[in-house]
């Protein structure tokens, strides 16, 4: 350890002398309370440090201790259901030795409990030799988290001592021979936050990720391995999709990274995640998810290692052949933290403040999502997927942190804040949205699921935007200038915004919606315009229709809330449409009339 002295203190950011020994990105003790920090820049002996506690009360002269040690997460049994601050000191642990609801400085417990003992299954056994990323044995860690204990990176060799039994972290479990000698090691590893987990190979992803939420899944849907940006104003619902992505997901484990948010978003979670019981797996959601809370009452500085924090976490589940899902909300907030941070370094700012190097950051973040062959000699595939909200001051997605996150991911989910106003949730605008993954995942379901898929897909987006341009004619002449296949049109695309798009994230039944009733649901839509065609097509008129289908139209819109097993009814209402246009053609309505 080498000590240096402060000169200067300016809100999150201390400067130290006599710290020429030091390296950036060091983790130092701080002033007397011994502060946790890290070493961002250095000018000859000065070092700059961002800290990670709040500064107020320290002063010049204080000592600087660094560790030489880069700021770095405990890897092991005992990470999962946890809720960790930004740099992974567990909040309830915290809590019990401070006695107190407030972050007490110069406080500094471990991240995972090294007293608690694990039940160790070995998989492997003397003799045996091992590469990086090998699993030498399990550990049941909750109802449906299987934690796999792999070597770590940089150690091969042949394995000369392991047995099954009961173990604490600390406790060696197996030791491997390798070039240098032999190695004792237990279940936990240790991995610097800023630098990506290693892996064999990235696949490109193909592999749909079902969220239940019919928007995204229909028409902007994500890929395991995917990356997604959920830009809005505020109060367009976007931590609500992404509490729902992070609830209904089919993904094995959710990383929740609250970055910057207000304290009550967390607390939301908190209290509705424990309650909530997993449909892939019939067990509470926290039983499969971490969450890291460094809410906008927390220091800044520690919101810009949360992010990474979360991101190491994932990459330490991916390789164990997991397909996680890391939610951040919101990187805005983290932007910001960047800003505050390149402010009192007196960078050159770049567009509205930020640091010339925030689009390289952004990137840095989301290139560590993917689909990947993992270390190790069994080959096995996990998956990152990395959805991040983003909160545009006053909603302006021209702004830098929107433009740069839209130039590395493959999705954008655009809240547009007159949807909300209307109460229309999810407010995702279906004429902004994107997905670079339709096509992939067209091919996919229509080779897993039903062969028309990706056809009505792009045929219910088709009517969609032909209601937008026939919207701006209906404003200028009326809805009685249209032609009687226009109003059609209109009409089965109301169907589709109000009956299908729209959707109650409170709603028992309604919150989540399997694949295949969303396909169902699609089916009977477009089966309302097709059999309305076929009967114009036979001389029936559009009011006639309207009005002859306004029973099974009101039962179309109430399908949503018919629940998975009873599908079945759901399918019924499309063989009687089908008699109802037979009924209305046989009368001969407006026609007869005539």
């Amino acid at each position: 350890m080498k000590n240096g002295r402060i000169i200067k203190v300016s809100g999150p950011l201390v400067m130290a002398e006599g710290m020429e020994n030091a390296n950036i990105q060091d983790i130092c003790q701080v002033g007397d309370l011994g502060l946790v920090g890290e070493i961002i820049e250095m000018r000859k002996d000065v070092a700059s440090i961002q800290v990670y506690e709040e500064t107020s009360g320290i002063g010049p002269g204080e000592p600087v201790v660094t560790t030489g040690e880069a700021l770095s997460v405990e890897l092991g049994p005992g990470i999962v259901s946890q809720m960790f601050d930004g740099i992974q000191r567990p909040l309830n642990t915290f809590m019990e030795k401070t006695n107190s609801d407030y972050l007490v400085r110069g406080v500094h417990v471990d991240a995972l409990d090294h007293t608690k003992q694990w039940e160790f299954k070995a998989t492997m056994k003397v003799g045996d030799k091992v590469v990086p990323g090998d699993i030498v044995g399990t550990v049941t860690e909750t109802k449906v988290i299987e934690h796999r204990i792999m070597v770590p990176y940089g150690v091969t060799g042949t394995i000369t001592a392991i047995a099954s039994g009961t173990y604490t972290l600390t406790d060696t479990v197996y030791t491997v021979e390798t070039e240098k000698g032999a190695k004792d090691f237990t279940m936990v590893q240790k991995w610097p936050v800023r630098r990506g987990r290693p892996v064999q190979k990235k696949l490109n992803p193909h592999t749909p990720l079902t969220t239940g939420q019919r928007v995204i899944d229909t028409f902007f849907p994500i890929t395991k391995g995917g990356s997604a940006a959920v830009p809005g104003p505020f109060g367009a619902g976007k931590t609500v999709v992404q509490h729902q992505i992070a609830k209904y997901a089919d993904v094995d484990l959710v990383v929740y990274v609250g970055c910057g948010e207000r304290g009550n978003e967390m607390t939301d979670v908190l209290n509705e995640f424990p309650e909530l019981v997993d449909p892939n797996t019939g067990e509470s959601l926290m039983e499969r998810t971490i969450l890291i809370a460094n809410t906008s009452n927390m220091p800044v500085a520690a919101r810009e290692a949360s992010i990474y924090t979360g991101i190491t976490i994932a990459e330490y589940f991916r390789d164990m052949g997991y397909n996680v899902a890391i939610m951040a909300d919101s990187t805005s907030r983290w932007a910001e933290a960047l800003r505050e941070m390149s402010g009192r370094l007196e960078e050159m700012p770049g567009d509205e403040g930020y640091p010339a190097y925030l689009g390289s950051r952004i990137a840095e973040y989301y290139e560590r999502a993917g689909r990947v062959i993992t270390l190790g000699s069994e080959g096995r595939e996990g998956s990152i997927s990395a959805i991040g909200a983003v909160s545009p001051p006053g909603g302006d997605t021209s702004e830098p942190v929107t433009q740069n996150t839209l130039r590395v991911v493959k999705i954008f989910w655009a809240l547009d804040a007159t949807l909300a106003q209307r109460r229309h949730f999810p407010s995702v605008d279906w004429l902004t949205s994107y997905s670079l993954y339709n096509t992939e995942i067209g091919e996919y379901m229509d080779a897993h699921t039903h062969s028309d898929w990706s056809e009505k897909v792009q045929h219910a987006m088709n009517l969609l935007m032909k209601e937008s341009e026939l919207e701006e004619i209906v404003r200028l002449v009326g809805l009685d200038s249209l032609s009687e296949s226009d109003r059609l049109t209109m009409a089965v695309a109301e169907s589709l915004r109000e009956d299908y798009l729209q959707q109650n994230a409170f709603d028992d039944v309604d919150t989540y919606t399997s694949q295949e009733k969303q396909y169902v649901m699609l089916d009977l839509i477009l089966s309302l315009e097709a059999e309305a065609k076929a009967a114009m097509s036979l001389g029936a008129y559009f009011q006639e229709i309207f009005e002859g289908t306004a029973e099974i139209r009101d039962r179309i819109a109430r399908s949503k809330y018919i629940s998975e097993e009873n599908i079945e009814d759901i399918k019924a209402i499309k063989t009687d449409l089908a008699e109802a246009m037979r009924t209305i053609l046989a009368e001969g309505g407006m026609t007869k009339n005539a």
